[in-house]
C-alpha cells in the first residue's frame, strides 16, 4: 500500500490543525495527485526525521514550481542526509537529496570544510541555515566539478533539498566501486587518479572525502559523487584533503593487489 508522506506525517505529528488553510489546501491537492509517495516498507520514523515541517514546506514548493513531480522511494540513508528516487514533470528519473536539519554532524565535523572557503565567508550560527549552506555548497561544487569530470549534474537547490541527475536505471542506483568486481583493478586505479588530477588541474577542486564509497560505476565507468565537503585549492587545508583522498584510494587498491603511487608522484607540482 502506497501512502502519502505529507498527509501521514501531518496527521501523525498533529500538525494539521496548526498549519494555515493555504498550506492544507495545497497539501490536499498534492495528496490527491499522489505526488509524494513512499513504499510500504519505508521506515516511518526515518521519514519523520527527514520530513520535518520546514523540509515538508520546501518539498511542497519544489513540487509547486514544477521542478519535481513525485518522490517514489528511498535510495540511501546516511547520518547527514537521505537520498530519494523521484521523477520530474517529464517523467525523467532524478535523485532527491535531503540534508537533515536536525543532524549535529554539521557543527561537529563539517565546519572545517566551509571555514576557509572564500565562496562562503559569512558562516551562519544556527544549524538550519548552516545545513542550507551545505546544500548550496554541494550544488556549486557539482557545477564546478562537472566542467572537468563525470558527476551527477545538479538540477535545482532549495534550502536543504537538492535535485540531482539520477545515476542508475529504473529506480535502482548504480553500484558503488566497492560493490563491483574489477577485472582490471590497475586500470580502474589509473582512471580514478586521472579524474582526481582533472578536478585539481582544470577546476582547482578537491573532493575531500573520496573513497570507494563515493564512486558509482554505471555502465563500467566511474562517477564521483557526494561533493558537499569539496573545497577549492584556496582552502587552507586543501592539500591535506587532497593527500587524504589519494591515501584512501591507495588503501583500497592496495587491497586489490595494485601497485599504487605516493602523493609526491601524483601531484609533483604541489609543494
Amino acid at each position: 500500500m502506497i501512502r502519502s508522506v505529507t498527509a501521514h506525517l501531518l496527521v501523525r505529528n498533529g500538525l494539521s490543525d496548526k498549519i494555515d488553510e493555504k498550506l492544507k489546501k495545497r497539501e490536499e491537492r498534492y495528496d490527491r495527485e499522489r505526488r509524494v509517495r513512499i513504499k510500504s516498507s519505508e521506515d516511518l520514523e526515518t521519514l519523520e526525521e527527514v520530513f520535518d515541517k520546514r523540509t515538508l514546506l520546501t518539498i511542497l514548493k519544489i513540487l509547486n514550481i514544477g521542478k519535481l513531480k513525485e518522490i517514489t522511494g528511498v535510495l540511501k540513508a546516511g547520518k547527514e542526509s537521505r537520498v530519494y528516487h523521484g521523477l520530474d514533470p517529464q517523467g525523467k528519473e532524478v535523485a532527491v537529496k535531503i540534508f537533515l536539519t536536525s543532524s549535529n554532524i554539521f557543527r561537529q565535523g563539517r565546519l572545517k570544510y566551509i571555514q576557509g572557503d572564500p565562496r562562503f565567508k559569512d558562516i551562519p550560527h544556527d544549524t538550519r541555515s548552516l545545513v542550507d549552506m551545505w546544500a548550496l555548497k554541494e550544488y556549486k561544487n557539482l557545477e564546478l566539478a562537472g566542467q572537468a569530470i563525470t558527476v551527477p549534474a545538479p538540477i535545482y537547490v532549495e534550502k536543504n533539498v537538492i535535485l540531482l541527475q539520477f545515476i542508475g536505471k529504473e529506480g535502482k542506483s548504480a553500484p558503488h566501486l566497492r560493490e563491483v568486481p574489477l577485472e582490471a583493478p590497475a586500470g580502474w586505479y589509473k582512471k580514478t587518479l586521472e579524474m582526481m588530477k582533472e578536478l585539481h588541474d582544470r577546476v582547482k577542486l578537491v573532493h575531500g572525502d573520496l573513497s570507494e564509497y563515493n564512486i558509482l560505476v554505471p555502465d563500467g565507468y566511474p562517477v564521483f559523487i557526494d561533493f558537499a565537503q569539496a573545497v577549492t585549492m584556496e582552502h587552507p587545508e586543501a592539500k591535506l584533503f587532497l593527500k587524504r583522498d589519494l591515501e584512501n584510494l591507495n588503501h583500497y587498491f592496495n587491497g586489490l593487489g595494485v601497485k599504487t603511487r605516493p602523493f609526491e608522484k601524483v601531484f609533483p607540482e604541489i609543494e
